[in-house]
């Protein structure tokens, strides 16, 4: 049965579509909440990805945060007011439009400028190259929330930094600052901010001069490389525990320290 995700009115949420010189530029507008994303601004992302492959000029797609941030992921505060199996098609909705952008057959660069955090890291590493600004920082603190990554979220990240790395990234709750993120590999350029978005673009127009045939088959062949693992995530498990899930998102909501249950 379809669950139905609860609205919260937000005016200022909104996610745009430019379209320039060959150029897609998605944009998300949530400053108010550090960009965070709505279970239907997830949905929205995934339509509006889909559409850039309407206009036969877009060549090459630029992901972008407004202002100082990229996103801080999804809406920790939606998801104090959902049920369990409300929370768990939320995240199925956030899954479904990183997945899109992940598998759009043209090249999509992520610019970076502040952080992605949790559900927006998986959104930057979604993105084939990611520019970043010194004021990137990026890193997924699920420890103190309950949510459960699957193979698929794990795997993004264990492509670019290994696995040891992506534990410790989840064991300690760490925050990559642009710098170490830039040296671990998962910010392929690092640049001032005043220049940023200009770089990005510049970027993005050079990629379009490429030949499109070479661009898709070099998508094509290194994703079936390194997706030559076991079958991935296919909704059979959860995103969230039952358990500390509820008492994580309730200690951020209330801004103290989770307390979780010891399991026997």
């Amino acid at each position: 049965m379809r669950v139905g995700i609860k609205r919260m009115t937000d005016e200022q949420a909104k996610i745009t579509l430019q379209e320039t010189a060959g150029l897609a530029i998605i944009t998300i507008h949530r400053p108010q909440k550090r960009n965070a994303l709505t279970a239907n601004m997830w949905n929205q992302l995934a339509d509006i990805s889909q559409k850039v492959l309407e206009n036969p000029k877009n060549r090459v797609l630029l992901l972008r945060g407004a202002g100082e941030q990229f996103t801080a992921g999804s809406d920790l505060g939606e998801f104090h007011e959902m049920t369990h199996e409300e929370a768990e098609h939320a995240f199925v909705l956030m899954e479904k439009a990183i997945s899109t952008i992940e598998g759009l057959p043209l090249p999509t660069i992520g610019v970076i400028n502040g952080p992605a955090m949790g559900a927006g890291l998986e959104l930057a590493l979604a993105c084939d190259i990611r520019v970043g600004s010194e004021k990137a920082a990026l890193g997924i603190p699920v420890g103190k929330l309950g949510i459960t990554l699957n193979n698929k979220f794990a795997k993004r990240i264990v492509d670019l930094v290994g696995p040891s790395v992506t534990k410790e990234l989840v064991y300690l709750g760490r925050i990559l600052k642009a710098d170490e993120a830039y040296s671990l590999g998962m910010l392929n350029y690092l640049v001032e901010e005043a220049e940023l978005d200009r770089y990005a673009f510049k970027m993005g127009k050079l990629v379009a001069s490429m030949s499109p045939a070479s661009l898709l088959a070099v998508k094509k062949s290194v994703n079936e490389c390194i997706n030559s693992a076991p079958v991935l995530w296919n909704g059979s498990t959860p995103f969230v525990d039952a358990q500390d899930f509820p008492e994580g998102v309730a200690a951020f909501v209330e801004k103290r320290p989770p307390v979780f249950k010891r399991r026997s």
